[in-house]
C-alpha cells in the first residue's frame, strides 16, 4: 500500500486541472458576490447562479485593464482558466478578462465614473464659472487636423475676427490621449494668456471618445483656473467632460458660438451701455443743476455772499493797516541799527589805529598788555592800520 501526503495528492489534482483543455479557457457568465480589491491590486470574489458558486481571483496585472470596477451583486462574462490552490485544496477560477454581461464594459465603466462623480458634488452648479463675455483669447485644446478646429476657428472668425484663436494640439483618441489633454490644460492655465478654453473634438463611437470620459480630465477641468467649454462629439453624445465643464455645447461649432461673441452684437451692446451712461449723466447734472439754482435763489445764500464781500473789505483795511505799522516799526529799527553800527565802528579798535595806535600780539596771537607777558628775544607781531610788523624784542623797559 503507497502513502500520499496532502501535497501530493493537491499537486496531482492541479496537474489533471491544468491538462484538461475544457478548463484551461473558459467563459463563465454568473454574478459576483463578496467582492474585495485587496491592496495588493488582486481581486477576489465569487462567481454564483441559482444553483452554485466558485471562488475566483483576478490578478493585478489582469485587473489593471478593467474599464470598470467589478462590484457585489454585478452580472458578468469572465474568461480563465479553473485550477487547485494546492495550499486549500479548493479549485477557482483564474480570471484573465472580465466585462458586464450585457452591457458594455466602456458603459459600465462610464456610469460608474458619473455616479461617483455626481454624489461627489462636483457637478453642483456652483462650481461652474461665468464664460467672459467679451473675451480676447480662447485656447482650443483639441487636435489639430480634426474637423473640430476647423469648425471652432470659421465660426469664431465669422463672428467675430478681433478674438485671437490659440490652438493647442492633442491626441483626443488613443492610448495617451486623456494624459494629452490634461497636459494640454494644464499647459494653458499655466500660461494665463487665454479668456476661456474650449476642448473637445468631433463625433465618433463610445472608444473614440473615451479619453474625454477619463477621471484625469475631469479632474484637470474641475482645477482649472480658467472657464472651460466641453465640446465632444454631436449633440446626443455626452461626456464625464461635458458635466464637469462649465459650459457643455452640443458641438465644436455651438462652443465657438458660446465662447465669441458676435460684432454685431459687441456694437449693440456698446451703443447701448453709451446711452445708458449719457442718460444716467444728463439726469445727474440736471438733478444738480436744479439744486444749485433752488440754493443760490435763496435769501441765506445770498446774505452770505453779501457777508463773504462784507468781510473781504474788512481784511483788505486789516491788511493796509498792518503793512504800515511793519513798515514804521522797520524804518525805526533801521535807525536805530545805524546808530549802533556808528558806535561800534567808534569804539573798533581798527579805527584807533588809524590815529597812529598800534597793536601788538606775541609768537601765539595773543595780544601783549604788559612788559610781563614778554621776554627778550621773543617774536612779536605789530598790527598798524595798514599792513604789521614782525620785530624781536632787544630790551624791555620798566
Amino acid at each position: 500500500m503507497k502513502i500520499y501526503t496532502v501535497s501530493q495528492i493537491n499537486s496531482y489534482i492541479r496537474r489533471l486541472f491544468e491538462n484538461d483543455v475544457f478548463l484551461r479557457d473558459i467563459h463563465i457568465e454568473a454574478e459576483i458576490s463578496n467582492f474585495k480589491l485587496h491592496s495588493s491590486g488582486h481581486m477576489y470574489f465569487t462567481l454564483k447562479d441559482g444553483g452554485a458558486a466558485i471562488s475566483a481571483v483576478m490578478f493585478r496585472t489582469d485587473a489593471a485593464g478593467l474599464k470598470f470596477m467589478p462590484e457585489s451583486g454585478m452580472k458578468v462574462l469572465v474568461k480563465g482558466r479553473i485550477s487547485l490552490y494546492e495550499k486549500t485544496g479548493q479549485y477557482q477560477i483564474y480570471v484573465s478578462a472580465m466585462e458586464p454581461a450585457g452591457i458594455g464594459a466602456l458603459y459600465m465603466a462610464y456610469e460608474q465614473l458619473r455616479a461617483r462623480l455626481e454624489k461627489s458634488g462636483v457637478f453642483d452648479e456652483k462650481y461652474k464659472r461665468p464664460i467672459p463675455q467679451y473675451p480676447r483669447c480662447i485656447a482650443v485644446i483639441t487636435s489639430p487636423t480634426g474637423a473640430a478646429v476647423r469648425d471652432i476657428i470659421h465660426v469664431a472668425g465669422r463672428r467675430n475676427p478681433n478674438v485671437e484663436i490659440v490652438v493647442v494640439p492633442v491626441l483626443v483618441q488613443g492610448e495617451g490621449a486623456a494624459e494629452d489633454i490634461v497636459k494640454g490644460i494644464k499647459a494653458v492655465n499655466e500660461w494665463g494668456g487665454a479668456d476661456v478654453i474650449i476642448t473637445g473634438r468631433g463625433g465618433g463611437s463610445i472608444e473614440d471618445l473615451w479619453a474625454f470620459n477619463e477621471e484625469i480630465v475631469a479632474k484637470a477641468i474641475f482645477e482649472s483656473d480658467i472657464p472651460i467649454i466641453s465640446a465632444v462629439g454631436h449633440e446626443t453624445d455626452f461626456t464625464i467632460a461635458d458635466f464637469i465643464a462649465d459650459v457643455r455645447a452640443a458641438t465644436p461649432s455651438a462652443a465657438a458660438e458660446i465662447a465669441v461673441p458676435s460684432e454685431e452684437g459687441i456694437s449693440k451692446a456698446i451703443k447701448n451701455a453709451y446711452m445708458r451712461i449719457y442718460s444716467t449723466m444728463a439726469n445727474m447734472v440736471n438733478s444738480l443743476r436744479i439744486k444749485y439754482n433752488t440754493a443760490t435763489d435763496r435769501y441765506a445764500f445770498r446774505a452770505f455772499e453779501q457777508n463773504i464781500y462784507d468781510n473781504q473789505a474788512y481784511v483788505g483795511d486789516l491788511c493796509d493797516s498792518m503793512y504800515l505799522y511793519i513798515f514804521n516799526k522797520m524804518l525805526k529799527n533801521k535807525l536805530l541799527l545805524g546808530k549802533a553800527i556808528d558806535n561800534i565802528e567808534n569804539l573798533s579798535p581798527l579805527n584807533i589805529l588809524k590815529r597812529g595806535y598800534s597793536l601788538v600780539y606775541d609768537n601765539k596771537g595773543r595780544l601783549i598788555s604788559s612788559t610781563e607777558n614778554v621776554c627778550e628775544g621773543d617774536n612779536i607781531e605789530i598790527k598798524l592800520s595798514k599792513g604789521s610788523i614782525n620785530a624781536e624784542v632787544k630790551k624791555i623797559g620798566e
